[in-house]
């Protein structure tokens, strides 16, 4: 065996490390306009330098009083000196960005009390865990048994199924099967109705037995035959329940009505809220006006306890050079904000300036837009632009929508055109929900007609987005 040792060695290698300044900024880019606030608030909470009292109209130049005969030789004093005059001139450089659509104004009451009740108004729902927990708290059954729920619960998914078999529960608990079945049935008579179930047959039948139906061709259908049924193979279900096609009809359309995912609607429990970050609307003169929402925003200035900290020549050096650094993190942080919503505006008025028609007219007019056309037309990098839109949306004539819903690739028609595929989907959903159910149309078939339409699409494109839009093939469309 050859023998161990340890020993040091140096090399060399080239990274790249990403300076914190540098991701401070791209998390400000890339966060939606509440997110911003709370890092906004972060900062603030760091560095006592800055401010976010409201500007004042007029704000006065400060020009450090410095004593040349103690700073004559001192090259550290001079560069604090420089550098602090160059930062005060800060709190102007962002007045005058804000102005740029008038003054800002504080929030009126009324206006306030709208923001405070959208803030206060964002609330948690329970979760399908703590929903079951609260109905497993009603029930008096033994601490052995109470665990072993809580266990199930535990093990239960979103959907409301629990996939977990119940011999490997019951291995790590000491305890059998049997034991665990019966607390399964415990839970799954709890609300929702379905919860608990193994599968989507348990599922059902549960469900079936909850609302009387035991001892139905229905509850037969769902408990021997779903596969079947599933399969659109209707006159071999009919034949062996013993119905003609118009019951088995009925019958397929009653069951369509249970829920084949009971726990769903405890899913993401916590509401989302939108907060646009533009606006965009039609002027007095039919021209398209964009407008950010800057009112969520901060104001930002430098304290002024800071400067007149750094005015007083008795203040120590090191002090001095803690407050430039601090000025200059916020000097940092506030041209952060201000490079943020100027590439929003400059994104946002490219998209008004290409979709101007979908504005107008709606789906059939919103045009192939890419995120690489819009970063070389503002001279940003694809990778900015597609920061800028994430999690962002924006208001229109049309409604609200995410921002990146207008970047979508194209196809050329037949005469030339380039139309999004978002155009292409809808024209394919209008097939589809106009089409005889006893006869849906084939991917060809769809294929043949968007042609007399002008839309030259192939048959496998029509597949692909035809499973985009959860769309089944047509012999699973097919209906009784």
């Amino acid at each position: 065996m050859a023998n161990q040792y340890l020993s040091q060695t140096q090399s060399q290698r080239q990274t790249q490390v990403m300076a914190p300044q540098l991701r401070q900024s791209l998390a400000m880019l890339q966060v939606p306009v509440l997110e911003l606030q709370a890092l906004i608030a972060k900062e603030l909470e760091q560095n006592p330098t800055l401010d976010e009292n409201p500007l004042e109209k007029e704000q006065v130049e400060i020009e450090p009083d410095i004593n040349t005969e103690d700073t004559a030789n001192d090259t550290e004093e001079m560069d604090l000196t420089a550098d602090y005059e160059k930062l005060t001139r800060l709190d102007t450089e962002w007045k005058d960005y804000l102005n740029e659509d008038g003054p800002k104004a504080p929030r009126s009451s009324d206006v306030q009390t709208k923001h405070d009740f959208f803030m206060e108004s964002l609330t948690a729902e329970k979760s399908l865990q703590e929903h079951l927990m609260d109905q497993l708290g009603l029930q008096k059954i033994e601490p052995l048994h109470r665990q072993l729920a809580e266990m199930i619960i535990g093990c239960i998914d979103e959907d409301g199924f629990i996939k977990t078999d119940l011999q490997d529960l019951a291995d790590v608990t000491g305890t059998t099967a049997e034991e665990f079945e019966g607390i399964l049935f415990l839970v799954q008579g709890f609300e929702p109705v379905g919860v608990g179930a193994r599968d989507l047959r348990e599922c059902l039948l549960i469900q079936l037995e909850r609302f009387g139906r035991v001892g139905t061709p229905e509850y037969e259908i769902v408990d021997k035959y779903l596969n079947e049924l599933g399969a659109r193979h209707y006159k071999e279900v009919a034949q062996k329940v013993g119905i003609d096609m118009d019951e088995l009809r009925d019958i397929a359309e009653s069951i369509a009505t249970l829920d084949p995912k009971p726990g769903s609607q405890y899913a993401g429990t916590t509401s989302t809220y939108i907060l646009p970050e533009v606006h965009v609307s039609i002027d007095e003169d039919g021209e398209y006006a964009i407008q950010l929402n800057e009112d969520q925003i901060p104001s930002l200035r430098i304290s002024r306890n800071y400067r007149r900290l750094m005015e007083d020549p008795n203040t120590p050096k090191e002090t001095k050079r803690y407050v430039v650094d601090k000025i200059k993190a916020g000097e940092f942080l506030i041209n952060s904000i201000k490079q943020r919503q100027d590439t929003i505006r400059q994104i946002t008025t490219e998209i008004v300036r290409v979709q101007g028609e979908f504005f107008e007219h709606g789906l059939s007019h919103l045009r192939p837009l890419t995120m690489s056309e819009v970063a070389d037309k503002i001279g940003k990098h694809e990778t900015t632009v597609s920061r800028a839109v994430a999690n962002k949306y924006m208001t229109t004539p049309r409604g609200t929508y995410e921002m990146k819903y207008f970047f979508t690739p194209g196809i050329r028609t037949e005469g030339g055109d380039d139309i999004s595929n978002k155009m292409v989907k809808d024209a394919i959903q209008k097939l589809v929900d106009a089409e005889p159910n006893n006869k849906p149309l084939s991917d060809n078939a769809m294929m043949k007609r968007l042609g007399e339409q002008g839309i030259k699409v192939a048959r496998r494109t029509i597949a692909k987005y035809r499973e985009e839009l959860n769309i089944l093939p047509s012999h699973l469309r097919k209906t009784i």
